[in-house]
């Protein structure tokens, strides 16, 4: 009789989401020819390891509680700060700062506080619900307008079949994370068919070749939104049904957004459904917390058939 599978430790999606990043970065720096300077990287990164800290300090002593990073010895310090260093890397390539150092930190901060701030009960405690890096970035392109994302920034030396072989790895690695570790493919199906029937709807309204309306999804950028930003497991529901409301939601924000011409659509559009996500899920917990009318019937009947009792 065969054993059974073992399952796999939560730990290790981050530690391979974590390691990816860091990987990418470093390959880019080297070798793809990102434009971002090198210390945004490390200013970036050092923000969110000093933010995270301090926040969880902060939230540990208002709550009477011990920090989370607290009470395991230096492996699990490190493993409570891969989820920072996940937001803060991968806002170290995501925008170019235009050289103003303070606004990476900036984003960084707020991307860190944002899972402090924008937090709802879940299954007996309290949860972030906000995509981190995906808040950072909208709070700062609405703010500074001069902040953007440079398409070309981060494969501007390969050439050829690179050109193709880079962003098939970064995808391969990506459905193997996905499929392993976060359980989000339902969610980037939606999201992908949701999001190609809208171009094809589009193509016939406007006249247009379809192909000019799928081409955004063959660039590095649509490719890590889609299959590591999106698919975060602490801000995307589990549950396959869910996880296709929420892809197919993030498509149909895309695309209203996108007839309205705001740029930069996607970030956009997933903090708008991380938001309503996010108060449906506060308006359930006050419904659950919220006393039954029938047992309060109950109790009342209780309490008034006691006395009754007493007295014969």
């Amino acid at each position: 009789m065969s054993a059974p599978p073992k399952k796999r430790d939560p730990r290790m999606g981050l530690r391979t989401s974590a390691t990816l990043a860091t990987v990418f970065v470093i390959l880019g720096q080297a070798f793809f020819g990102f434009e971002q300077a090198v210390a945004q990287v490390f200013v970036c990164v050092l923000t969110g390891y000093a933010c995270a800290l301090f926040f969880e300090w902060v939230d540990a002593k208002a709550n009477g509680d011990v920090p989370g990073y607290a009470g395991g010895g230096f492996k699990k310090l490190v493993d409570w700060l891969l989820s920072a260093h996940m937001t803060s890397i991968t806002l170290s390539f995501l925008l170019y700062y235009n050289r103003q150092l303070w606004v990476a930190a900036f984003t960084v901060a707020l991307a860190i506080g944002s899972k402090y701030l924008f937090r709802v009960p879940l299954n007996g405690r309290l949860q972030h619900f906000m995509n981190p890096s995906n808040f950072g970035i909208v709070v700062v392109l609405s703010t500074f307008k001069w902040v953007g994302v440079l398409p070309w920034g981060w494969t501007i030396n390969l050439h050829g079949s690179w050109d193709w072989i880079v962003p098939l790895i970064i995808m391969g690695l990506g459905l193997r994370l996905n499929l392993l570790f976060t359980g989000r493919l339902p969610l980037v199906a939606a999201w992908l068919g949701t999001f190609i029937l809208q171009a094809a709807f589009r193509s016939w309204r406007m006249d247009t070749p379809l192909v000019g309306q799928l081409v955004v999804l063959t660039g590095i950028t649509m490719v890590l939104f889609t299959l590591y930003m999106i698919t975060d497991p602490q801000t995307s529901p589990s549950r396959p049904r869910s996880q296709i409301m929420f892809g197919a939601g993030v498509a149909v924000a895309y695309s209203i957004l996108f007839d309205l011409h705001l740029q930069y659509t996607m970030f956009y559009a997933v903090t708008a459904v991380c938001a309503i996500r996010g108060i449906s899920l506060w308006v359930a917990s006050i419904r659950q917390s919220a006393p039954q009318p029938l047992a309060t019937m109950a109790a009342a009947a209780g309490s008034i058939s006691q006395p009754a009792q007493v007295a014969q």
